[in-house]
Protein backbone atom coordinates (compact mmCIF):
# COMPACT_ATOMS: atom_id res chain seq x y z
CA UNK A 1 0.00 0.00 0.00
CA UNK A 2 1.33 3.18 -0.74
CA UNK A 3 0.62 6.16 1.21
CA UNK A 4 1.33 10.09 0.18
CA UNK A 5 2.03 12.68 2.90
CA UNK A 6 0.04 16.12 1.45
CA UNK A 7 0.89 19.38 2.91
CA UNK A 8 0.82 22.74 1.99
CA UNK A 9 3.00 25.48 -0.09
CA UNK A 10 4.65 27.90 1.79
CA UNK A 11 2.30 31.16 3.27
CA UNK A 12 5.27 33.79 3.68
CA UNK A 13 3.66 35.99 1.20
CA UNK A 14 -0.22 36.05 2.74
CA UNK A 15 0.36 36.40 6.45
CA UNK A 16 2.83 37.99 8.56
CA UNK A 17 6.80 36.51 8.32
CA UNK A 18 6.84 35.67 12.22
CA UNK A 19 3.50 33.26 12.14
CA UNK A 20 4.79 31.86 7.96
CA UNK A 21 8.05 30.98 9.29
CA UNK A 22 6.68 28.93 12.23
CA UNK A 23 4.30 27.74 10.09
CA UNK A 24 6.79 26.27 7.61
CA UNK A 25 8.87 24.63 10.63
CA UNK A 26 6.10 23.18 11.84
CA UNK A 27 5.44 21.68 8.70
CA UNK A 28 8.81 20.03 7.89
CA UNK A 29 9.50 18.41 11.19
CA UNK A 30 6.02 16.98 11.09
CA UNK A 31 6.13 15.89 7.39
CA UNK A 32 9.45 14.20 8.29
CA UNK A 33 8.32 12.50 11.42
CA UNK A 34 5.56 11.12 10.42
CA UNK A 35 7.11 9.88 6.84
CA UNK A 36 9.96 7.73 9.31
CA UNK A 37 6.87 6.65 10.87
CA UNK A 38 4.62 5.60 8.38
CA UNK A 39 7.79 3.67 6.43
CA UNK A 40 8.16 1.09 8.65
CA UNK A 41 5.03 -0.33 7.38
CA UNK A 42 3.78 1.08 4.33
CA UNK A 43 5.46 2.73 0.85
CA UNK A 44 5.39 6.34 1.97
CA UNK A 45 6.20 9.39 -0.14
CA UNK A 46 5.50 13.59 0.43
CA UNK A 47 3.99 16.13 -1.91
CA UNK A 48 3.69 19.32 -2.28
CA UNK A 49 -0.46 20.20 -3.12
CA UNK A 50 0.27 22.59 -5.99
CA UNK A 51 -1.95 22.84 -9.31
CA UNK A 52 -0.69 19.27 -10.29
CA UNK A 53 -1.40 17.32 -6.89
CA UNK A 54 -3.66 15.07 -8.39
CA UNK A 55 -1.65 13.85 -11.38
CA UNK A 56 1.43 13.66 -9.41
CA UNK A 57 -0.70 11.53 -6.47
CA UNK A 58 -1.96 9.25 -9.71
CA UNK A 59 1.62 9.31 -11.43
CA UNK A 60 2.93 7.83 -8.53
CA UNK A 61 -0.39 5.18 -8.18
CA UNK A 62 -1.21 6.41 -4.46
CA UNK A 63 -3.97 4.61 -2.43
CA UNK A 64 -4.42 7.01 0.46
CA UNK A 65 -3.56 10.38 0.98
CA UNK A 66 -2.43 11.30 4.64
CA UNK A 67 -3.92 14.85 4.70
CA UNK A 68 -1.77 17.52 6.42
CA UNK A 69 -2.83 20.34 4.09
CA UNK A 70 -4.67 23.72 5.41
CA UNK A 71 -5.43 25.26 1.76
CA UNK A 72 -3.42 28.94 0.94
CA UNK A 73 -6.62 31.35 0.84
CA UNK A 74 -10.63 31.41 0.59
CA UNK A 75 -12.91 30.85 3.03
CA UNK A 76 -13.01 27.14 3.51
CA UNK A 77 -9.32 26.48 2.41
CA UNK A 78 -9.54 24.04 5.08
CA UNK A 79 -11.50 22.09 2.62
CA UNK A 80 -9.54 22.46 -0.45
CA UNK A 81 -7.71 19.05 -0.60
CA UNK A 82 -10.31 16.91 0.70
CA UNK A 83 -12.21 18.70 -2.33
CA UNK A 84 -9.77 18.20 -4.86
CA UNK A 85 -9.22 14.19 -3.72
CA UNK A 86 -12.86 13.62 -3.44
CA UNK A 87 -13.70 14.47 -7.29
CA UNK A 88 -10.59 12.53 -8.08
CA UNK A 89 -12.01 9.56 -5.91
CA UNK A 90 -8.73 8.98 -3.95
CA UNK A 91 -9.43 7.95 -0.25
CA UNK A 92 -7.80 10.12 2.51
CA UNK A 93 -7.24 10.73 6.30
CA UNK A 94 -9.45 13.02 8.10
CA UNK A 95 -12.14 15.05 8.49
CA UNK A 96 -14.59 15.55 4.86
CA UNK A 97 -15.06 19.15 3.03
CA UNK A 98 -18.35 19.41 4.81
CA UNK A 99 -16.22 18.74 8.32
CA UNK A 100 -12.78 21.05 7.57
CA UNK A 101 -15.87 23.59 5.58
CA UNK A 102 -17.84 23.80 9.31
CA UNK A 103 -14.99 23.59 11.87
CA UNK A 104 -12.13 26.47 10.24
CA UNK A 105 -15.43 28.75 10.41
CA UNK A 106 -15.60 29.66 14.01
CA UNK A 107 -18.46 31.66 13.60
CA UNK A 108 -20.41 28.99 11.78
CA UNK A 109 -19.31 26.20 14.41
CA UNK A 110 -20.00 28.12 17.35
CA UNK A 111 -23.46 28.94 15.99
CA UNK A 112 -24.00 25.42 15.34
CA UNK A 113 -23.06 24.72 19.14
CA UNK A 114 -24.84 27.09 20.24
CA UNK A 115 -27.86 25.69 18.62
CA UNK A 116 -27.23 21.92 19.32
CA UNK A 117 -27.22 23.62 23.07
CA UNK A 118 -23.17 23.27 23.65
CA UNK A 119 -21.80 25.84 25.73
CA UNK A 120 -20.02 28.16 23.65
CA UNK A 121 -18.55 31.45 24.30
CA UNK A 122 -20.70 34.71 23.68
CA UNK A 123 -19.69 35.83 19.78
CA UNK A 124 -20.61 37.77 16.87
CA UNK A 125 -18.86 38.77 13.54
CA UNK A 126 -17.54 42.19 12.68
CA UNK A 127 -16.90 42.83 8.66
CA UNK A 128 -15.82 46.84 9.01
CA UNK A 129 -15.04 48.82 11.72
CA UNK A 130 -19.47 49.84 11.41
CA UNK A 131 -20.02 46.95 12.45
CA UNK A 132 -18.52 47.97 15.90
CA UNK A 133 -21.68 50.43 16.27
CA UNK A 134 -24.33 47.79 16.12
CA UNK A 135 -23.16 45.84 19.11
CA UNK A 136 -23.92 45.77 22.59
CA UNK A 137 -20.31 45.33 23.71
CA UNK A 138 -19.38 43.79 26.73
CA UNK A 139 -15.70 43.76 28.23
CA UNK A 140 -13.21 41.82 27.76
CA UNK A 141 -13.39 40.21 24.48
CA UNK A 142 -11.07 38.38 22.13
CA UNK A 143 -10.53 38.98 18.76
CA UNK A 144 -9.87 36.34 16.63
CA UNK A 145 -9.31 35.43 12.33
CA UNK A 146 -12.51 33.22 11.69
CA UNK A 147 -10.41 30.79 9.83
CA UNK A 148 -7.13 30.25 10.96
CA UNK A 149 -5.77 27.83 13.35
CA UNK A 150 -2.82 27.27 15.91
CA UNK A 151 -3.19 31.01 17.50
CA UNK A 152 -2.43 32.47 14.38
CA UNK A 153 -3.57 35.78 14.38
CA UNK A 154 -4.12 35.43 18.47
CA UNK A 155 -1.79 37.84 20.25
CA UNK A 156 -1.37 39.27 23.46
CA UNK A 157 -2.91 42.40 22.26
CA UNK A 158 -6.21 40.38 21.02
CA UNK A 159 -7.51 40.41 24.51
CA UNK A 160 -9.05 43.96 24.74
CA UNK A 161 -10.68 46.00 27.92
CA UNK A 162 -11.71 48.84 25.90
CA UNK A 163 -13.55 50.18 22.92
CA UNK A 164 -10.13 52.21 21.49
CA UNK A 165 -8.13 48.90 21.69
CA UNK A 166 -10.72 47.17 20.29
CA UNK A 167 -10.90 49.57 17.21
CA UNK A 168 -7.55 49.15 16.81
CA UNK A 169 -7.19 45.65 17.16
CA UNK A 170 -9.94 45.06 14.97
CA UNK A 171 -8.46 47.26 12.05
CA UNK A 172 -5.59 45.43 11.94
CA UNK A 173 -7.27 42.16 11.73
CA UNK A 174 -9.50 42.98 9.25
CA UNK A 175 -6.61 44.19 7.02
CA UNK A 176 -4.56 40.74 7.58
CA UNK A 177 -7.04 38.07 7.29
CA UNK A 178 -10.60 37.04 6.03
CA UNK A 179 -13.39 38.97 6.66
CA UNK A 180 -15.12 38.85 9.25
CA UNK A 181 -13.16 38.79 12.41
CA UNK A 182 -14.42 37.40 15.24
CA UNK A 183 -15.34 38.48 18.74
CA UNK A 184 -15.68 36.12 21.34
CA UNK A 185 -16.47 36.91 24.87
CA UNK A 186 -13.47 36.04 27.41
CA UNK A 187 -14.00 33.21 29.98
CA UNK A 188 -11.38 33.29 32.38
CA UNK A 189 -11.66 29.16 33.49
CA UNK A 190 -9.41 26.23 33.49
CA UNK A 191 -8.65 25.52 29.65
CA UNK A 192 -8.24 21.64 28.41
CA UNK A 193 -7.88 20.12 25.57
CA UNK A 194 -9.58 16.43 24.54
CA UNK A 195 -8.19 14.29 21.44
CA UNK A 196 -10.92 12.88 19.54
CA UNK A 197 -9.98 9.12 17.62
CA UNK A 198 -12.75 7.57 15.46
CA UNK A 199 -15.36 6.97 13.74
CA UNK A 200 -19.81 6.45 14.78
CA UNK A 201 -19.78 4.41 17.56
CA UNK A 202 -16.16 3.61 17.54
CA UNK A 203 -14.49 6.94 19.12
CA UNK A 204 -12.05 6.93 22.04
CA UNK A 205 -11.36 9.56 23.51
CA UNK A 206 -7.19 10.09 24.49
CA UNK A 207 -6.16 11.82 27.78
CA UNK A 208 -7.38 14.86 28.80
CA UNK A 209 -4.67 17.91 28.44
CA UNK A 210 -4.76 20.98 30.84
CA UNK A 211 -2.76 24.09 29.86
CA UNK A 212 -1.50 25.58 33.02
CA UNK A 213 -0.12 29.03 32.72
CA UNK A 214 0.64 30.07 35.79
CA UNK A 215 3.97 29.76 35.82
CA UNK A 216 4.13 32.77 32.71
CA UNK A 217 6.29 36.25 33.29
CA UNK A 218 3.68 38.63 35.17
CA UNK A 219 3.40 41.32 32.34
CA UNK A 220 1.78 38.39 30.21
CA UNK A 221 -2.14 37.91 29.58
CA UNK A 222 -2.58 34.47 30.67
CA UNK A 223 -4.64 32.97 27.80
CA UNK A 224 -3.49 30.74 25.38
CA UNK A 225 -2.04 33.33 22.36
CA UNK A 226 -0.04 32.94 19.46
CA UNK A 227 3.29 34.20 21.51
CA UNK A 228 2.71 31.65 24.40
CA UNK A 229 1.93 28.73 22.01
CA UNK A 230 5.55 30.02 19.81
CA UNK A 231 7.69 31.35 22.52
CA UNK A 232 6.64 30.69 25.66
CA UNK A 233 6.59 26.53 25.60
CA UNK A 234 8.70 26.19 28.89
CA UNK A 235 6.58 28.45 31.28
CA UNK A 236 3.64 26.64 30.32
CA UNK A 237 2.57 23.30 32.26
CA UNK A 238 0.71 20.54 30.39
CA UNK A 239 -1.20 18.10 32.71
CA UNK A 240 -2.31 14.79 31.65
CA UNK A 241 -3.90 13.29 32.51
CA UNK A 242 -5.97 16.71 33.67
CA UNK A 243 -5.79 17.39 37.27
CA UNK A 244 -10.37 16.70 37.55
CA UNK A 245 -12.53 14.79 39.36
CA UNK A 246 -14.41 12.47 37.80
CA UNK A 247 -17.77 13.90 37.63
CA UNK A 248 -15.54 17.09 35.53
CA UNK A 249 -13.74 14.36 32.94
CA UNK A 250 -17.40 13.09 32.30
CA UNK A 251 -18.88 16.57 32.16
CA UNK A 252 -15.58 17.57 29.67
CA UNK A 253 -15.43 14.12 27.21
CA UNK A 254 -19.50 13.96 27.17
CA UNK A 255 -19.03 17.95 25.38
CA UNK A 256 -16.31 17.44 23.64
CA UNK A 257 -18.06 14.18 21.49
CA UNK A 258 -21.18 15.82 21.03
CA UNK A 259 -19.63 18.73 19.39
CA UNK A 260 -17.27 16.53 17.58
CA UNK A 261 -20.64 15.10 16.19
CA UNK A 262 -22.13 18.25 15.24
CA UNK A 263 -19.89 19.10 12.44
CA UNK A 264 -19.52 15.79 10.96
CA UNK A 265 -15.99 15.06 11.77
CA UNK A 266 -13.80 11.77 11.24
CA UNK A 267 -11.04 10.24 12.02
CA UNK A 268 -9.19 12.61 14.64
CA UNK A 269 -9.60 15.98 16.07
CA UNK A 270 -9.17 18.28 18.78
CA UNK A 271 -11.60 19.83 20.80
CA UNK A 272 -10.68 22.96 22.95
CA UNK A 273 -12.14 23.79 26.00
CA UNK A 274 -12.62 26.28 29.26
CA UNK A 275 -14.46 24.73 31.72
CA UNK A 276 -15.96 27.52 34.46
CA UNK A 277 -18.56 26.89 37.45
CA UNK A 278 -18.87 23.64 36.07
CA UNK A 279 -20.21 25.34 32.36
CA UNK A 280 -17.88 23.39 29.20
CA UNK A 281 -17.78 26.08 26.91
CA UNK A 282 -16.44 24.81 23.58
CA UNK A 283 -13.31 27.64 22.05
CA UNK A 284 -13.08 25.63 19.06
CA UNK A 285 -12.77 22.17 17.25
CA UNK A 286 -9.36 21.66 15.07
CA UNK A 287 -10.68 19.75 12.49
CA UNK A 288 -6.60 19.37 11.29
CA UNK A 289 -5.09 19.42 14.77
CA UNK A 290 -1.25 19.35 14.60
CA UNK A 291 0.38 16.16 14.64
CA UNK A 292 4.08 17.98 15.05
CA UNK A 293 6.68 15.42 17.58
CA UNK A 294 7.36 16.64 20.87
CA UNK A 295 5.23 20.00 20.57
CA UNK A 296 1.53 19.20 19.57
CA UNK A 297 -1.75 18.67 21.76
CA UNK A 298 -1.99 15.22 20.25
CA UNK A 299 1.60 13.92 20.86
CA UNK A 300 1.58 14.74 24.55
CA UNK A 301 -2.04 12.80 25.01
CA UNK A 302 -0.69 10.00 22.68
CA UNK A 303 2.27 9.81 24.85
CA UNK A 304 0.18 9.02 27.83
CA UNK A 305 -1.39 6.07 26.55
CA UNK A 306 0.30 2.98 24.94
CA UNK A 307 -0.58 4.19 21.73
CA UNK A 308 2.41 6.69 21.90
CA UNK A 309 3.00 8.82 19.20
CA UNK A 310 4.45 6.13 16.52
CA UNK A 311 0.54 4.34 17.67
CA UNK A 312 -1.35 7.35 16.52
CA UNK A 313 -0.28 7.95 13.42
CA UNK A 314 -0.73 4.29 12.42
CA UNK A 315 -4.27 4.57 14.10
CA UNK A 316 -5.54 7.15 11.90
CA UNK A 317 -4.31 5.46 8.71
CA UNK A 318 -6.16 2.54 10.55
CA UNK A 319 -9.39 4.13 11.09
CA UNK A 320 -9.64 6.16 7.68
CA UNK A 321 -8.94 2.77 5.79
CA UNK A 322 -11.50 0.98 8.10
CA UNK A 323 -13.90 4.38 6.75
CA UNK A 324 -13.14 3.20 3.56
CA UNK A 325 -12.81 -0.25 3.52
CA UNK A 326 -9.27 -0.38 2.26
Amino acid sequence: MKIAIVTDQTRKSLVPDEEAHLEDLQKTQTVMAIKDILSKKYDCISLVADDNIIGNLRQEDVDLVFNLSNGLEGDSKLAQLPALLEFANIPYTGSSILGHSMAINKIFSSTIFKYSKIPTPKFFSVSSLEDLDNENIEFPLIVKPNDEGSSRGIHQDSLVFNREDLVKKVKEELEIYNPPIMLSQYIDGREFSIGMLGNGKDISILPIQEVDLSNLPDDLLKFYSFEIKSYYKSYTQYHIPARITEDERQILESTALKAYKSLCLRDYSRVDIILKDNIPYVLEINSLPGLQKDKSALYRMAEATDLKYEGLIFKIVEVARKRYGI
